[in-house]
């Protein structure tokens, strides 16, 4: 599986959205092409700098979501995503 973070800073964070609800939520990738699509596009909207797609290990990053209450949710190949029209740079990586 994949996540997105920003290119060479890796170990800060990871990429999320932020729900209807006000929570954020990872994105974890089960297709690396899906995730590197997903990062081009928030790279085109001028709203982020360079993102990086890293592989992980499924049960470890799920482990460590519900280990820290973080939500997430996979993104299968049949599924189709894009970045949120607006930003809140505070609030986009966990």
């Amino acid at each position: 599986m994949y996540i997105i973070t920003i290119s060479g800073r890796e170990e800060e964070g990871a990429y999320s959205v932020t729900n209807e609800s006000g929570e954020q939520v990872l994105y974890i990738f089960q297709e690396e092409d899906d995730a590197a699509r997903f990062a081009m596009l928030l790279e085109e909207s001028d709203s982020y700098p360079e993102m990086n797609v890293v592989e992980v290990e499924d049960l470890a990053v799920i482990e460590a979501c519900e280990a820290n209450d973080y939500n997430y949710v996979i993104i299968t190949k049949d599924d189709i995503v894009i970045p949120p029209e607006e930003t809140d740079e505070e609030h986009d990586f966990i």
